[in-house]
C-alpha cells in the first residue's frame, strides 16, 4: 500500500482522495482551513462540497502540511490554477524528494501565462510534474461511477510510476506524453464552456451549440499544434472529451456562469451565484494572450475574453462570430 498526499479539499480534491482509497492506498488530504479539516475528520464527510457522500477509511484529513507531505508517493495538487504558486511556495521546503507533482487543475495562470507544468517548472525544479486531465465532474468520481482519463507526463519513467499508483477500478487511465496538449485541452475547454452557457442563455439552440463545441475543438486544435503539441492530443480525452463533458454537463460551473451572462446577468452577479471557482474566467484573456503570441486564431475564446472584460455585448459578439469571412472547414 502506498501513500498519496491530496492538496485542496474541495470538490476534486476530495475526488481524488476516494479515488486513491479505493485504489488501495492510504490517502493524506490537505485542507487549507483547520476548522474545515477536523469538521470533515468528524463527519467523515465533505459536507460544504460532496455532501451525503462518506470518506473512505483511509482518508485521513489535515491542515498540517508537513503531515500531509512526509512519505508520500506522489503528491497531488488539487487546487485553482490561480491559487498553485501561492501554495507551491508553502510546499516547496516540505516537498518529499523525488516525488513527482501531479497536477490536477486546470487553466492558465493570469499573471504569468504560464500553463500549471511550466509555473511549477520554475517553482519546485527538479520534481517531475505530471498532469491528470480528462472528462471528470467529481461528484461522479466521488461516487465511485465509471470514469476515464490521462495521465500526460514528459518523462516516461514518472509516467510508468504514477499509472498504477492513480489507476483504481472504476477509473479508467491513459498515458501520454504530450504534456503541453493535455494543458492547453484543460485550459481551453473551461473557456468554450462559458461559450456554451451563453448559447444556452440566449435560448438559441442545439444546432448552435454542436457547432459551437465543433469549431471550439478546431480552435483548440490549431492551439496545441502551434504550441508543439500532437495532433492526436485535441481529439482524445483530454480535448474532447472533456470539452463535450464540461459543455453538455450539468454539473458545469463555467456553463452555469456562461447561462447566467446569457440571460443577461453581470459578472460579479454570475460569479456571487457561483459555487466554487470558474476558472474559465480568469483563463480566457490568458488563453487569448497565449494564442496570439503563438499566431494563433481563437474566435470563440476572444468574444468570451470580451464578454468578461465588458467590451462587447452577448448580442454583439454573436453577432460577431456569424458575421465571420466563409472559408473551408479544414483551413480553419
Amino acid at each position: 500500500m502506498a501513500e498519496i498526499a491530496v492538496i485542496g479539499a474541495g470538490a476534486w480534491g476530495t475526488a481524488l482522495a476516494m479515488l486513491g482509497a479505493r485504489a488501495g492506498h492510504g490517502v493524506r488530504l490537505w485542507a487549507r482551513d483547520a476548522a474545515r479539516a477536523a469538521q470533515m475528520e468528524r463527519l467523515r464527510e465533505n459536507a460544504a462540497y460532496l455532501p451525503g457522500i462518506t470518506l473512505e477509511p483511509a482518508i485521513r484529513v489535515s491542515a498540517d502540511p508537513a503531515a500531509t507531505l512526509d512519505g508520500a508517493e506522489a503528491v497531488l495538487l488539487a487546487v485553482p490554477v490561480q491559487n498553485l504558486r501561492a501554495i507551491a511556495l508553502r510546499l516547496r521546503p516540505l516537498w518529499p524528494r523525488h516525488r513527482p507533482a501531479v497536477i490536477c487543475a486546470k487553466g492558465v495562470e493570469a499573471a504569468s501565462g504560464l500553463f500549471p507544468a511550466e509555473l511549477l517548472a520554475t517553482l519546485l525544479p527538479g520534481v517531475e510534474a505530471a498532469v491528470l486531465t480528462g472528462p471528470n465532474f467529481a461528484h461522479e468520481i466521488a461516487r465511485g461511477l465509471p470514469a476515464a482519463a490521462v495521465l500526460a507526463a514528459s518523462d516516461i519513467a514518472t509516467r510508468s510510476a504514477l499509472m498504477p499508483l492513480l489507476s483504481a477500478p472504476a477509473f479508467r487511465l491513459y498515458g501520454s506524453g504530450d504534456l503541453i496538449g493535455a494543458q492547453a485541452g484543460g485550459a481551453a475547454k473551461n473557456v468554450l464552456a462559458i461559450a456554451a452557457g451563453v448559447v444556452s442563455g440566449q435560448a438559441l439552440g442545439e444546432n448552435a451549440r454542436a457547432a459551437l463545441i465543433t469549431r471550439g475543438l478546431a480552435e483548440l486544435s490549431r492551439l496545441v499544434l502551434a504550441l508543439g503539441g500532437r495532433p492526436e492530443t485535441p481529439v482524445g480525452l483530454s480535448g474532447l472529451g472533456d470539452l463535450v463533458l464540461t459543455c453538455t454537463g450539468e454539473g458545469s460551473r463555467n456553463v452555469s456562469l456562461g447561462r447566467r451572462l446569457g440571460e443577461g446577468r453581470s459578472l460579479p452577479d454570475a460569479l456571487a451565484m457561483a459555487r466554487g471557482v470558474v476558472e474559465g474566467v480568469a483563463t480566457a484573456p490568458a488563453l487569448v494572450a497565449r494564442a496570439r503570441a503563438a499566431g494563433v486564431e481563437m474566435p470563440i475564446a476572444e468574444a468570451v475574453a470580451a464578454l468578461l472584460a465588458g467590451k462587447a455585448s452577448v448580442a454583439a459578439l454573436i453577432a460577431g462570430l456569424l458575421s465571420r469571412p466563409q472559408k473551408a472547414e479544414e483551413t480553419g
